[in-house]
């Protein structure tokens, strides 16, 4: 039987270990439901996919150079996963509309949409940073 400190030690990793296998599980079960198809046999991250590969030749340099700054707050973990997936709701957009090319007001308006409310405030800052007028887009928000 384990006795002191060492006992107290192992009680304690077993609880980090089994914390970080719940975080670690949360994760992958929120991926994998992304990967599930609905009712149309494609998963949100199959459409993303799609759009993005549709509108690529769309893009100039200087949307992508907004899109990155605009990313940019997002911790370097997941910036390629935001940015993928504001990728393609820009590029939903642009294919509802029928847009010839991809320009700035496209980019904020799909960037705007596809960021959770709670991170807006962040979207706001930047925006504010880089001399770009939100009023056009206050009814997004």
């Amino acid at each position: 039987m384990l006795e002191g400190w060492f006992q107290w030690f192992i009680l304690f990793w077993v609880c980090v270990l089994v914390f970080m296998f719940a975080v670690g599980g949360y994760f992958m079960f929120r991926k994998f439901l992304k990967r599930l198809p609905k009712e149309d046999g494609k998963s949100d991250m199959d459409w993303e996919e799609y759009y993005v590969s549709q509108t690529i030749k769309l893009w100039k340099p200087e949307e992508k150079e907004l899109l990155n700054e605009l990313v940019s707050p997002v911790p370097e973990l997941f910036r390629d996963v935001a940015k993928h997936k504001i990728a393609g709701k820009i590029g939903e957009l642009a294919l509802k509309e029928k847009a010839k090319k991809i320009d700035q007001e496209l980019v904020i308006r799909g960037y705007i949409m596809a960021t959770p409310k709670r991170d807006h405030k962040f979207l706001l800052k930047k925006l504010d940073e880089l001399k770009i007028d939100v009023t056009p887009y206050q009814h997004l928000f």
